[in-house]
């Protein structure tokens, strides 16, 4: 019922509405439209083609504005004529939909999603349910992203603002036979525009609520003649946050940032062109902030019954602990008041820095037309956080710079494309350098609070009675409590037997864990990347062609790591209680306890133990990637594809310490650095399209199946990061990856591909007057792990905290997603002036927000709806807007998760093994309803 009604809202809002891809692209039949040689990544420009004309068949068709000239094969096409799934959107669109980022790209086109979780600087964009979870950077993304031909190796970069951009387009699938850097699910690539022969510029300025103050100019023109064009974009934004903190009195998630980007263009000849670009973005906000979304206890009320559970009416525990030592709660039941709490004192803001310079040289070699980019690019952001999100000091990253992720990065492309016998082969070959030095620093600490909660949570495992606590007092008992558990009250017994004294000493010593941790722990990874690669079209027919493109990468990464850690607690933990672990004659339960009071104390391998180790481990490996396609049109207006492709994206190291041993009782050695490297993820997709095109309607179908090997995926399970790589065993497993061990479930046989990703997608454009455009899109994907699931390629066991994902769809992936937008630019009157009606809309149904997809991080489908209007004058040299984002204020998560040490268990655990879930769980949420004021003008 809830899907239905969703489809009835998202059909009512197209009736009046519609996107506007690319609609800056005039109705009628230009004379001649070139395309700038800006272009890049998988989607980029032939060289040249600020001197070439758009490339037709013998017998061009009418174009309309959802027709426009996009360059996704290197070659400068009409959408319609491009032989895979694409999304194109131009400047106007962008405008009208209030993009100054990628994130609002999931606005119009339907099979992307883009969400951003611990830090802005940090985002995860999936296709087709297809991404990379989370904000461990020693992952790259499934999706890449290139700006002007360069590719940016998080997708964080995207979040920056974008200054004014000629197109957006998003590629659907595999990429990595046409330029720069492969990818395994797809690309995004962003064209800003060039400079300009003749003399001109824009500005705007934006006012809205949340004190949204939004300055964005630029100015472009010649130098020399007809030689030398120079421009330059900047942006200045700051806007109050939508979190509001009621310790600390402050809002969180705010604005506060500039850009601005330089550009030269030189053409000393019509064979030769040079563009260089240098830009800079800062930005200091705090970000971001996290809402209590669960609190509840979750019990097993009849052990032995599977899927029984029911919740505590005594409430949580862990909760209880909380509030005993002065922990707020204002966001429980109605997490979108927005009101969070964090740790007095400890306002976080954190400063990031992107910037870089680039150089592309196009030329006409006569046979074949050469291009060459040429880029370097820094970038830095700091990683002050208070990681528990509340205001009990459980854990922090300090503001003193010793918490950071840093990136210093290479590149340099070169292609040549041209055609042989009589232009029925269309050629091009290239290759591809990279060089990354990627550097981590951490100082996460335990709270000055630390200590207690930690005590307080075990003594509440064993008895949740609150008389048996008292924070103040070490080991969190109070005389009773010690009393009780330690048998001198009359009539009971030692709790724990003859390990009483030796299990009550290790809940005093956890009490004594507060701000200790990381001084300053630096990760360091290199990587060195080089590909060649071939993509070639070969005209059998005029309507007949086949596509066949080949790369081989090779990649090279080298670890390092040092630590400057003083948790002396934990190594006089494990030897205390180790022994306890190894000996027959303890019980299970009591092996239990005891794994708990470790796992506090040395929980993520936070240890002194690290320092003075030599952490190194380097790899290198070499795969092949392609892609095969034969399209064929039987009219003018109609095209019909097929193609296969095969995807690879390297392996790396999980940057986080928690997977240097196997278990909190082994401390890490020199040896353990191999522990954190995963493999590289590969992927066999498989398409069937068809494009058509009149002047008044476009529509484009592609029906898709991909195969993902050692998909790589990332869980924060409240305590530590896991980096596992996802494949399937082809023989049975019996139901061991899904069972609470991590030592069943290994696989004897063949191990297979994990993840299936397959669908439809549709897209419509409707242009029936010059006035008005409307387009739809709707994709339907069902992306699911497969069954018998193991840990890697090898055949590990998959890790206990992940016994859910077996069959079950992916995390961010919802199965229907429906977007719609419409414009109307009526004349008003004879003088020019127009008026602007734009309307857009996305339906997504129900997904799970969180990678190891607990019940507690689903978000149910909603329906998100912006909207704009306003008067332009004559050529639009001015405007004035009125716009609204998420008019309708809709409410939804963007990633739910464990809130850092604050319980374990949840609800599908214990209907799935019994026993008592209390984790509870926060999440960060999505914007609210944002409007304001834009004027415009351009000259």
């Amino acid at each position: 019922m809830r899907m239905t009604a969703y489809l009835l809202s998202a059909a009512a809002t197209i009736a009046i509405a519609a996107p506007a891809f690319a609609q800056d692209v005039p109705t009628t039949q230009p004379e001649a439209q070139t395309v700038p040689s800006n272009t890049s990544g998988t989607a980029a420009a032939s060289v040249d083609a600020q001197q070439q004309p758009v490339a037709e068949n013998a017998n061009p068709q009418p174009i309309n504005a959802g027709d426009i000239v996009i360059t996704a094969t290197r070659r400068s096409e009409r959408l319609s004529n491009v032989p895979i799934a694409v999304s194109a959107v131009g400047q106007a669109a962008l405008q009208n939909s209030g993009a100054t980022d990628i994130r609002q790209m999931t606005q119009l086109a339907p099979s992307l999603l883009i969400s951003s979780t611990g830090s802005e600087a940090n985002a995860s964009a999936r296709i087709r349910g297809i991404g990379t979870v989370g904000d461990n950077p020693g992952l790259e993304s499934s999706v890449a992203v290139f700006i002007d031909g360069v590719y940016r190796s998080r997708t964080g970069s995207g979040l920056n603002d974008l200054g004014e951009v000629d197109r957006i387009e998003v590629l659907r699938g595999p990429q990595g036979t046409l330029a720069g850097r492969n990818a395994s699910a797809g690309t995004i690539n962003i064209l800003t525009k060039l400079p300009s022969y003749q003399f001109g510029g824009y500005g705007d300025a934006t006012y809205g609520n949340y004190n949204n103050i939004r300055i964005a100019g630029g100015l472009t023109g010649p130098i020399i003649k007809d030689k030398l064009a120079f421009r330059l974009d900047g942006v200045f934004g700051k806007r109050d946050g939508y979190y509001y903190d009621v310790i600390n009195q402050t809002d969180y998630n705010d604005r506060n940032r500039y850009f601005v980007r330089g550009q030269l263009l030189f053409e000393p000849s019509s064979d030769v062109s040079v563009r260089l670009i240098g830009d800079y973005t800062r930005r200091d906000e705090k970000c971001c902030g996290a809402v209590y979304i669960d609190t509840r206890e979750k019990i097993d009320p009849t052990p032995g019954v599977a899927g029984d559970f029911a919740i505590n009416p005594a409430g949580n525990r862990i909760q209880q602990v909380m509030q005993s030592m002065g922990a707020v709660f204002p966001s429980q039941g109605d997490p979108y008041n927005r009101r969070i709490a964090n740790t007095l004192g400890r306002a976080y803001s954190n400063i990031t820095k992107d910037y870089g310079g680039s150089g592309q040289i196009d030329a006409n070699l006569g046979f074949a037309q050469l291009t060459s980019i040429t880029a370097y690019r820094e970038y830095k952001s700091g990683g002050a956080a208070d990681i528990d999100y509340g205001n009990l000091d459980i854990g922090y990253r300090a503001d003193d710079g010793n918490s950071y992720r840093q990136f210093h990065t290479f590149s340099q492309e070169v292609r040549l494309n041209g055609s042989l016998f009589d232009d029925k082969l269309d050629w091009l070959v290239g290759g591809y350098y990279s060089k990354e030095d990627l550097v981590v620093a951490d100082n996460l600490k335990f709270g000055t609070q630390y200590g207690a909660f930690a005590a307080c949570r075990i003594v509440a495992t064993v008895n949740p009675a609150a008389a048996l606590r008292n924070p103040a007092n070490p080991g969190c008992l109070s005389a009773a409590g010690r009393a009780v558990l330690s048998g001198q009250v009359p009539g009971t017994q030692p709790a724990f037997g003859a390990l009483t004294g030796t299990i009550l000493s290790g809940i005093d010593r956890l009490s004594t864990l507060n701000n200790l941790g990381d001084q300053r722990s630096t990760y360091y990874q290199d990587s060195e990347n080089y590909a060649f690669f071939t993509h070639n079209i070969f005209k059998v027919t005029d309507k007949l062609s086949i596509t066949g493109g080949l790369r081989y990468t090779h990649e090279a990464k080298d670890f390092h790591a040092d630590f400057n850690n003083n948790n002396t607690v934990c190594p006089a933990q494990q030897a205390a209680l180790s022994p306890l672990l190894a000996s027959a004659a303890v019980p299970a339960s009591l092996k239990t306890l005891v794994g708990g009071i470790v796992t506090l104390t040395c929980t993520g391998n936070s240890t002194s133990a690290l320092n003075g180790l030599d952490l190194n481990d380097g790899f290198k490996e070499g795969e092949f990637s392609g892609t095969g396609i034969v399209s064929y049109k039987p009219r003018t207006d109609t095209l019909l594809y097929a193609s296969y492709s095969r995807g690879y994206k390297a392996g790396g190291y999980n940057l986080d310490r928690s997977d240097l041993t196997a278990n909190v009782f082994s401390s890490p050695t020199n040896a353990s650095a191999s522990r954190l490297r995963f493999d590289p993820e590969t992927v066999n997709s498989y398409e069937l399209g068809l494009k058509f095109t009149s002047a008044q309607f476009t529509f484009n179908v592609a029906g898709f199946r991909q195969e993902f090997k050692n998909f790589q995926l990332n869980t924060f399970n409240g305590t530590n990061f896991i980096v596992q790589n996802i494949s399937s065993c082809d023989t049975s497993l019996n139901g061991a990856d899904r069972d609470a061990s991590a030592a069943t479930g290994a696989c004897t046989g063949d191990v297979k591909y994990g993840v299936r990703s397959q669908g439809v997608e549709l897209e419509a454009g409707l242009f029936p007057v010059r006035d008005v455009a409307v387009s739809l899109g709707y994709t339907y994907v069902d992306t699911t792990f497969k069954n018998n699931l193991v840990g890697s390629e090898t055949g590990e066991a998959l890790d206990p905290a992940l016994f859910l994902l077996s069959g079950n769809t992916l995390s961010n992936a919802p199965k229907h997603t429906v977007t719609a937008s419409g414009t109307w630019t009526p004349e008003l009157g004879s003088s020019g002036i127009t008026g602007l009606f734009y309307i857009d809309g996305r339906m997504t149904s129900d997904y799970n927000t969180g990678s190891d997809l607990f019940t507690e991080k689903t978000q149910d489908g909603f329906f998100l709806m912006n909207a704009r209007i306003g008067i332009r004058g004559p050529a639009q040299k001015w405007a004035v807007e009125l716009w609204a984002q998420n008019l309708l204020d809709t409410d939804y998560q963007q990633v739910g998760f464990n809130a850092p040490f604050q319980g374990a268990g949840n609800l599908d655990q214990v209907k799935a093994f019994g026993g008592v879930g209390n984790q509870i769980f926060t999440s960060y949420l999505a914007e609210p309803r944002t409007y304001g004021l834009t004027v415009r003008t351009r000259f």
